[in-house]
């Protein structure tokens, strides 16, 4: 097994994966919001037009997803690490893609029982990341404001800013504008860091001014390890190259949202930063002690590392999805993703999250 670290989304615990019913308890958090890119997606870019958006919305997508093979929109063989972080949470799964439930007509009755997801395959912090091909960050805090107006006119705005105080904000993007930019220069990278933070932290900071108050946020991880990136490399060895620019995006996050998120600046806010790198390089030296077998190759594709064809009903399948810890040529499989939420809850000496673990977010008050 080559390649060294892997990235799923840089999260990975030892344990095994059992998928059961809801646990009994119920929530800790009213409400649930998604913001992100394909890792957190679950349904809305099957509601975007055009050819060229990116879509789980067929086979061999969600083939074990839980109750039943079915191909919902998430890049996954059935749960993401959204769906995770919801169970850990106490709901079933991850709340319904925003435009789904504007298609059905039930946004608020949703939104206010139990969230919505704004996530979307191939988004960036960057309007300009795969324009015109899935909802940006920006166009998803808007989403959200869209929502918020609609939820105090149905709820009354008390009612709702109780609700989102004590509400989970889960974001994760940033991975596809680094792998869509080309910087050539220190200058380069730096312009780089500083539009991506620039950006970022306007967003969180129009969240907070709506009244979202509690962010739990998956940093960038090892981008050079995805499956389809190492096709590059004769040898089938991650980027280099790519790792070290996440690595600093992730540094320039850990520091500047340390900064920025303070009492002083946003009294009340509450934030859990994931350390996707410590993570990958504290399980995946070792990838038999998490249970994978594979940590080069994509379960569902096709050609070398499984990463040069779509997964699809023309893809290899891998016979065993338990062992492969990516799913398609850049996601995790259900049971890395599982795992990762898990290693997100850990509040004991191991945790990869600062300055608090997401269970210990969650129940702050």
């Amino acid at each position: 097994m080559k390649g060294g670290v892997v990235v799923l989304l840089g999260l990975v615990v030892v344990g095994a994966v059992v998928i059961g019913a809801r646990a009994a308890r119920p929530p800790v958090v009213p409400a649930m919001f998604v913001l992100g890119a394909s890792t957190l997606d679950v349904g809305n870019n099957n509601h975007l037009p055009g050819k060229d958006v990116p879509r789980a919305d067929h086979p061999f997508y969600g083939i074990d997803f839980p109750g039943g093979a079915r191909a919902t929109g998430r890049f996954s063989n059935g749960y993401n690490i959204a769906d995770f972080i919801a169970r850990q949470l106490g709901f079933e799964r991850s709340p319904v893609a925003y435009l789904e439930l504007k298609s059905r007509n039930c946004l608020i009755p949703n939104a206010l029982k139990g969230g919505v997801s704004y996530a979307s395959a191939g988004a960036g912090i960057l309007d300009s990341t795969n324009a015109g091909k899935n909802i940006p960050l920006s166009k998803q805090v808007r989403y959200f404001a869209s929502t918020m107006a609609e939820m105090e006119t149905a709820w009354g705005r008390y009612n709702v800013s109780k609700l989102l105080a004590s509400s989970f904000f889960l974001l994760s993007i940033g991975n596809n504008d680094l792998l869509q930019s080309t910087p050539k220069t220190h200058a380069d990278v730096v312009a780089l860091y500083t539009t991506l933070f620039s950006n970022y932290s306007t967003a969180i900071t129009h969240l907070y001014g709506m009244g979202a108050r509690k962010f739990g946020i998956i940093n960038t991880g090892p981008v050079g390890c995805f499956p389809r990136v190492r096709l590059l490399n004769a040898t089938g060895a991650c980027h280099d190259g790519l790792n070290r620019l996440s690595a600093g995006l992730a540094a320039v996050f850990k520091t500047g949202l340390a900064a920025a998120l303070t009492p002083t600046r946003l009294p009340g806010l509450t934030y859990s930063l994931s350390d996707s790198f410590a993570s990958s390089r504290a399980n995946f030296e070792i990838p038999e002690a998490t249970g994978f077998l594979n940590i080069d190759n994509a379960c569902c594709g096709s050609g070398r590392l499984g990463a040069e064809g779509d997964c699809n009903t023309n893809a290899m399948l891998c016979s065993d999805r338990n062992a492969y810890a990516f799913w398609d040529y850049a996601h995790p499989s259900q049971r890395a993703a599982e795992l990762g939420a898990q290693a997100l809850f850990d509040d004991g000496p191991a945790q990869i999250t600062t300055p608090i673990s997401f269970k210990q977010l969650a129940y702050q008050k």
